[in-house]
């Protein structure tokens, strides 16, 4: 993680659960970490809570570097505006990014049959379209700058390899698509003779407010289930960003002991 130290990452998604603890994490490794979410007043404390959280289930790591700066900025995923002007301020600001962790996702836990056209909608710009804005944006960063070693992160999801039950579809239906994106972009690297790389990180059950949100899974029995913490997800965006230059993790599915899905 040393050849990252003083460079710019932007994390979307960074005002609670796994996006505030890559957040703290990629800080304390001496990124400077653009954060930003809908919620951006809440981000900086999310920030802080994740590191405490860490600390107090004996999973913080220490280093030796100087910790990178946070920026917490508003943007919301589903407006292409919001999007652009979060990358206007990175130039103008910090020259550009290096790293991009698209890690903001909307879900719903309503059948195909019942849910309501805007919750499909919503997941549609947020883990697709925003996705992808954001990837076009940063890798045309990074390209203007002469930067050939950045790296995007997609926080992916176990049902994008498996659909769970029906109720889940359509926000399985986005992380199938988000792997197809991963795989897209590799091959835009290959064709363009680039060294950027493109990670997918899928996620089993994770206890955070994403979760907590969808009553389904607030039920007694699901609250049992074996989950991860956020730190474990930041772990494993910090392995694929360590690695060196040769090697591209492409995917990794990361589940807790004992899951039941």
């Amino acid at each position: 993680m040393e050849r990252w130290s003083g460079r710019v990452a932007l994390v979307t998604g960074a005002s609670a659960g796994i996006g505030a603890a890559v957040a703290y994490q990629l800080q304390d490794h001496g990124v400077h970490v653009v954060a930003v979410a809908r919620r951006a007043e809440k981000i900086e404390e999310a920030v802080t809570q994740a590191k405490k959280d860490a600390k107090n289930r004996g999973r913080y790591h220490e280093t030796k570097v100087k910790p990178g700066k946070l920026y917490a900025k508003k943007c919301d995923l589903a407006k292409e505006e919001d999007i652009l002007a979060v990358f206007r301020w990175i130039k103008e600001t910090l020259g550009g990014v290096d790293i991009l962790i698209n890690n903001a996702a909307s879900g719903t836990d309503l059948g195909l049959t019942e849910a309501p056209t805007e919750n499909w909608k919503l997941m549609l710009d947020v883990n697709i379209l925003g996705l992808s804005i954001c990837t076009r944006e940063a890798v045309q960063n990074m390209r203007s700058r002469g930067v050939d070693d950045g790296h995007i992160v997609h926080i992916g999801s176990v049902v994008g390899h498996k659909v769970i039950d029906a109720d889940g579809a359509m926000y399985s239906a986005t992380k199938y698509a988000v792997r197809a994106l991963t795989e897209g972009l590799r091959k835009d690297f290959v064709e363009h003779k680039s060294n950027m790389k493109i990670s997918c990180v899928s996620p089993g059950v994770v206890r955070t407010e994403f979760i907590n949100n969808l009553p389904k899974y607030r039920t007694e029995d699901c609250l049992k289930w074996p989950g991860l913490h956020s730190e474990d997800v930041g772990d494993a965006v910090l392995y694929v960003l360590g690695t060196p230059p040769h090697v591209q993790i492409h995917e990794v599915i990361i589940k807790p002991v004992g899951e039941v899905l």
